[in-house]
């Protein structure tokens, strides 16, 4: 369980990576803030949200790699703390996006689906 629960939240961590570079490097591309259906006249106004939030999104990656690594490392318990924490986030997230407009439902499930099975398997790893 302990490997499984690494490795979705790594692969969770590294979504929230490419989200960290879409929001805070490459926001201003049409494409890349056309993804946050964000219009062209709004980005000066929406750019320092959107790099903001993709600083928490790679603050959350890089504990999901930490407790991945712990975990992985023999620190089972400290490391699936953090992959709960830093997944159970990303998870939480995805919930209040696709909660608060239904639209935006395949984007949440992209972004909680590893979140998800990460905080899955690390419960039941836990209660192993």
């Amino acid at each position: 369980m302990i490997i499984a629960a690494s490795v979705f939240a790594v692969l969770a961590a590294l979504l929230h990576v490419l989200f960290f570079a879409y929001e805070s490097v490459l926001f201003e591309r049409p494409d890349v803030h056309a993804r946050f259906r964000t219009r062209t006249e709004d980005v000066p106004a929406v750019k320092p949200w959107a790099y903001n939030q993709g600083f928490y999104n790679l603050f959350l990656a890089i504990g999901a790699l930490v407790g991945a690594g712990l975990a992985l490392a023999g620190e089972e318990t400290v490391g699936l703390a953090l992959i709960l924490l830093a997944c159970g986030s990303m998870l939480t997230a995805a919930l209040v996006l696709v909660a608060t407009n239904r639209a935006m439902a395949r984007a949440a499930a992209t972004q909680g689906t590893f979140p998800l099975l990460a905080v899955v398997l690390s419960v039941a790893a836990l209660l192993a």
